[in-house]
């Protein structure tokens, strides 16, 4: 056995954001699917990208031949790179061109073509990032193809750099598996792992042939509790893998990486597996109790998923507690969840701006972290109290803490979480049920959508010249008007029963709250990815949270004005608010969502005072803010579901409450989703094929519920058969009466023309089904 000998860095990152400053990537891949661009001209724009990112790296101070700056570009999705990387491709696309269209063969697997579906797309972890779940049998064959990984090698190379080529490890990888259509009952993808790291032993000797001194395996499966793969099969399996990794004949150095939470009782056996550095998140994990000789801890002390500046002097602590013979300072998990910097928000308050580091800060928190731990603390003294400085003067800052806010929480009792009738009695979900549809006169399987509509260029150009005041208020309210109105009359040409406004004024679903609550900032340029050429900007929640007025009710009104049909009132729930924010650090997770919950109530109440019948308070992020710890799930799911119901409850009974759930594994939290206490749930459904269905049948499940059986996130149109089929297999899993028929998220990025000819083939699904199915009263 061989391998490149080489000291690991005293300073690194595990990821850096990958769309570029000003969403480049985006623009890249949209022109590609769109032809408004080829292929040659997508690789230029591409590697543009990526050679600007390792200057600037190198600019933040980290260095040029050390392989502190890891390789982690991708087109679309680092687990889809893996997959392609290994050949784990789904047979419906197996004919494409994987020697030659690449990136035209990739795009395809992720976002389907015609009537092949793309891989289902689910959350990575506890983030609001997207990945794309690979599909293995018994006979999907594993054959190595490096370019997407040595391509980045070479380039890096040519430009002067040696880098680290960043892939998500063979374990992390099976266990977010999911068995293909194909395979056979009981099949477990972990079963093949022995032959797919036969493939990754391939990949590492061509990396060492290239230079390739270390690479870095992201196994963030080992620290999570909560997927279909127990504690024990982990360990087992990772032994077994790195047992083999570690003995190729030819590799470079390995670096283990386990963001999101503690290694927990794997520190062990993950130290002791043989490779030379392991990553540890010390932000939201613990300390290994002992490090090996010859291992480096990678010690992940700066937070990568949130924007608040590092507290240096606790970071030191935790480095100084570190027993190891070798310690590198680095951020908790991969940068790819926080924007790109600081400096580019010139219309920040400045005050609040000194207390924030997006991902270029970050790095120089790292690097003066790690002088620090190598050339003494008295080096960086200077930084050191600049962070106490802006910390002190965070925590006194006017509206950090708001004494009425604090007053209200501290006044809530049990009877605000409870659905009551005018007299005070509990209701029922039998009597809401009978008010409710006396109320909307709703038909069997009614069909509506989840919230927005398409949002077209002459939408998104009226709120821009709006915003820059180049656009009266006067003149902005009625383009929005003339958008809701023609978003009604189409869904009533449609057929649908239960409308929406189109949140045509909206720019975000969290933004746009965000924007109308005291505590809150957004930024201009703090872009980071969702999935593939998907943004998102978060809101930045610094202090106490209120409304200061009514958001979203002039909006609904105007458009229930337009039609008989019911209008749902549509907000943001408190989980999804704070999940697709950065929320502060200072206050429990619980008093936050306790204070975005009475705002929310505010408005419901206003919603329900002007005749809205029915009111949808989405959480989407419901599971993905599920610790990744077992211990951690109670108190969780408690205050979550509290302020749900904090905002939601204040309702008369004959008030529909609708909530939305999206992709996300729903199958372990049921029992949460019904103690909601939403009257319809829609749930993401139509990618995994009603796998949800399975634990609604088992749970009993006693509310309306609304599977979505259109998959928003791809650009085909499902033929009424299609949609039919899924609407099928849900009535055999959940009462019809309890059955709605919906999208699986909101329309705003797709266009128009798919759009309506999705919805109306959904629409007919319906009325076919509702014929052969009967429903009772």
């Amino acid at each position: 056995m061989s391998f490149v000998s080489s000291v690991f860095p005293s300073a690194t990152i595990l990821g850096y954001p990958r769309i570029g400053d000003r969403r480049q990537l985006k623009r890249a891949l949209e022109s590609l699917w769109a032809g408004r661009s080829n292929a040659d001209e997508f690789a230029a724009t591409t590697h543009q990208l990526r050679a600007a990112t390792r200057e600037r790296l190198a600019a933040r101070g980290l260095g040029r031949d050390d392989s502190s700056i890891p390789e982690s570009f991708s087109w679309y999705d680092q687990v889809l790179d893996a997959a392609v990387t290994f050949g784990v491709i789904p047979d419906r696309f197996r004919s494409l061109d994987w020697s030659g269209d690449l990136v035209g063969a990739y795009s395809t697997v992720a976002r389907g073509v015609g009537d092949d579906a793309p891989l289902e797309m689910t959350k990575w972890f506890n983030t609001n990032y997207h990945y794309l779940v690979p599909e293995v049998d018994e006979s999907t064959p594993f054959v190595l193809n490096p370019t997407l990984v040595t391509s980045l090698v070479d380039e890096a190379r040519a430009q002067g750099f040696v880098t680290r080529p960043t892939i998500v490890g063979p374990v992390t990888f099976l266990a977010l598996s999911k068995a293909a259509t194909s395979a056979s009952t009981g099949f477990d993808p972990l079963s093949r792992l022995d032959e797919l790291v036969g493939v990754y032993v391939e990949l590492l000797a061509v990396l060492v042939e290239r230079g390739v001194q270390w690479v870095q395996l992201d196994e963030p499966a080992l620290v999570s509790e909560n997927l279909s793969v127990d504690a024990t099969a982990l360990e087992q399996a990772f032994v077994a893998a790195y047992a083999r990794l570690t003995s190729a004949d030819a590799r470079p150095n390995i670096l283990v990486t386990a963001p999101f939470a503690s290694l927990g009782a794997l520190a062990e056996p993950v130290l002791n597996s043989g490779v030379e550095a392991v990553a540890v998140d010390l932000v939201h994990g613990d300390l290994p109790a002992a490090v090996p000789d010859g291992v480096t801890l990678v010690a992940g002390v700066v937070n990568g998923r949130n924007v608040w500046r590092c507290d240096l002097d606790q970071a030191r602590r935790v480095l100084e507690g570190v027993h190891a013979g070798s310690v590198a300072v680095s951020t908790s998990t991969s940068l790819q969840h926080v924007p790109h910097t600081v400096a580019d928000e010139p219309t920040l308050d400045p005050t609040l701006a000194s207390w924030l580091a997006f991902a270029d800060e970050k790095i120089s928190e790292v690097v003066t972290l790690a002088r620090g731990l190598t050339q003494g603390w008295d080096a960086v003294a200077s930084e050191l109290d600049d962070a106490r400085t802006v910390l002190a003067a965070r925590a006194a800052a006017p509206g950090v803490t708001v004494p009425h806010v604090r007053e209200r929480v501290a006044g809530i009792t049990h009877a605000d979480l409870a659905r009551t009738t005018i007299d005070g009695k509990r209701a029922s979900i039998a009597s809401r049920v009978a008010q409710q549809q006396e109320r909307l006169q709703l038909p069997p399987l009614p069909t509506t959508t989840i919230g927005s509509f398409p949002q077209t260029a002459d939408i998104r150009r009226a709120r821009a010249q709006w915003t820059r005041g180049d656009l009266t208020d006067a003149d902005y309210q009625v383009q929005m008007r003339t958008e809701i109105e023609r978003v009604i009359r189409l869904q009533e040409d449609l057929g649908l029963d239960v409308l929406v406004h189109g949140e045509a004024e909206r720019n975000d679903m969290v933004q746009y709250f965000a924007e109308h609550l005291d505590g809150f900032v957004v930024t201009e340029n703090g872009w980071v990815q969702s999935y593939g050429s998907r943004c998102t900007r978060p809101s930045i929640q610094w202090g106490d949270v209120s409304r200061p007025a009514p958001i979203t009710t002039q909006w609904a009104t105007y458009a229930q004005s337009l039609t008989p049909k019911p209008v749902k009132g549509m907000l943001t729930g408190p989980v999804t608010i704070m999940a697709w924010s950065f929320i502060r650090e200072d206050l429990p997770l619980a008093e936050t969502a306790k204070q975005i919950g009475l705002a929310l109530r505010d408005e419901v109440g206003d919603l329900e005072a002007a005749n809205i019948a029915v009111i949808q308070v989405d959480e989407p992020a419901l599971r993905e803010l599920l610790p990744l710890k077992k211990a951690d799930h109670k108190d969780y799911l408690d205050w979550s579901v509290s302020s749900f119901r904090l905002a939601t409850t204040g309702v008369r009974p004959d008030t529909q409450i609708h909530t939305h759930l999206c992709y996300s594994e729903f199958n372990d939290i049921i029992d949460a989703i019904d103690h909601l206490g939403a009257d319809v749930t829609s749930i993401e459904a139509a990618r995994s094929r009603m796998e949800v269905l399975g634990a609604l049948a088992v749970s009993g499940f006693g509310r309306g519920v609304g599977p979505g059986i259109y998959d928003i996130h791809s650009p085909r149109v499902p033929s009424v058969e299609e949609l039919a089929e899924l609407l099928d297999l849900a009535v055999r899993s959940v009462r019809p009466e309890l059955l709605w028929v919906n999208p699986d998220c909101g329309l705003k990025t797709r266009g128009y023309d798919e759009t309506v000819a999705s919805l109306r083939n959904l629409v007919q699904a319906a009325h076919d089904v509702r014929a052969h199915v009967a429903v009772t009263a």
